[in-house]
């Protein structure tokens, strides 16, 4: 299957079976074409979409843009293509768009997508709630039950002496939910322990993504985690390291998110150097830095927290309590 063809197939089951909007109901394509990626999905859009009004972004200009997006009705999906990310001054798209009751699937960032990289990232988009989403359900009914954690890699444990904070879902299930949509690709069950203090031991690393939000992927290190905080990063590349000093002299470099991937398109061997797709590449990630925007704990606004450095682990299983639920590659409750 060419990728335009699989492009169509995949933003078919976005719009049918994750948002559920009617192909002909009416709905809001933006999009540029300033990369082959942008141009590929821009097409597989119009087709899954035939009655959707079409806004190049480049020629519309903002204003236009904001026009288009102001004349949608509650209920309505706006899909937006972005090579980059649409400029809207003070406009937050997204926010803005629930905030109007609107369905949003989003595409950002598609120009950090290498050519080598398009058919990974089309097929990841092809993440569908029912038939993959399960996985996750069953997994944030055991992280909001748990008591304790491990994480083992190869010659290292990382224990969770607490529970974990009520786990969040992105796989495409928007029933009940206020917000429909998000940004794609999806697949991920996503919390932070309880007690953020409760976190020791050692880890193995492969991957981190700094703020260029680009990921590197390097041969595996082990970082040191002493009452959840990092606390041992000498075995680390270079490149790693000066993310840590720049941490660790602004925030305490906190172990905070446990995320755990779900998209079966990407996964150790299967890289997307684009971290807001490959944090949902199967396998467990976690985050190092004060910043969390979901969770709250006393002392660590949401707002204020800096840096939230992605870190992909060399995993091999975890374990929720005494139950495993991923091994070598596979999630197996």
């Amino acid at each position: 299957m060419d990728l335009l063809a699989h492009a169509t197939e995949n933003a078919g089951i976005i719009v049918r079976d994750a948002v559920r909007h009617p192909a002909d109901a009416p709905a809001l394509l933006v999009y540029d074409l300033q990369s082959p990626l942008s141009r590929v999905l821009a097409q597989a859009y119009k087709a899954v979409l035939p009655r959707a009004r079409l806004v190049d972004f480049d020629r519309a200009g903002v204003d236009a843009t904001k026009d288009a997006m102001n004349a949608c009705v509650p209920g309505e999906l706006v899909v937006l293509v972005q090579s980059t990310n649409f400029r809207l001054n003070e406009f937050r798209i997204r926010v803005e768009l629930f905030a109007r009751g609107l369905k949003v699937v989003e595409h950002g960032h598609l120009n950090r997508i290498p050519p080598a990289q398009e058919a990974m990232y089309v097929a990841a988009l092809g993440f569908h709630p029912e038939r993959d989403g399960a996985v996750g359900e069953r997994l944030k009914e055991r992280l909001d039950r748990c008591s304790s954690a491990r994480v083992l890699c190869d010659g290292t444990e990382l224990r969770y002496e607490t529970g974990m904070m009520p786990a969040k879902l992105n796989t495409g299930k928007y029933a009940g939910v206020k917000n429909v949509g998000g940004g794609f690709p999806i697949g991920e069950v996503f919390t932070e322990p309880a007690d953020l203090a409760k976190v020791n031991g050692e880890l193995l690393v492969f991957g981190f993504a700094p703020d260029d939000h680009l990921v590197r992927i390097v041969e595996p290190f082990k970082l040191g985690v002493k009452d959840g905080l990092v606390s041992d990063w000498s075995a680390a590349p270079e490149a790693f390291a000066r993310v840590m000093d720049l941490v660790a002299a602004h925030e305490p470099p906190l172990v905070r998110e446990f995320g755990l991937g779900l998209n079966p398109a990407m996964d150790r061997h299967r890289i997307i150097n684009d971290i807001t797709a490959y944090e949902r590449m199967t396998g467990l990630h976690v985050s190092v830095g004060a910043k969390h925007p979901i969770y709250a704990k006393p002392g660590l606004s949401r707002k204020h927290g800096r840096y939230h450095i992605d870190v992909f682990v060399d995993v091999r299983q975890v374990l929720l309590d005494d139950d495993v639920v991923f091994r070598d590659g596979a999630y197996v409750v």
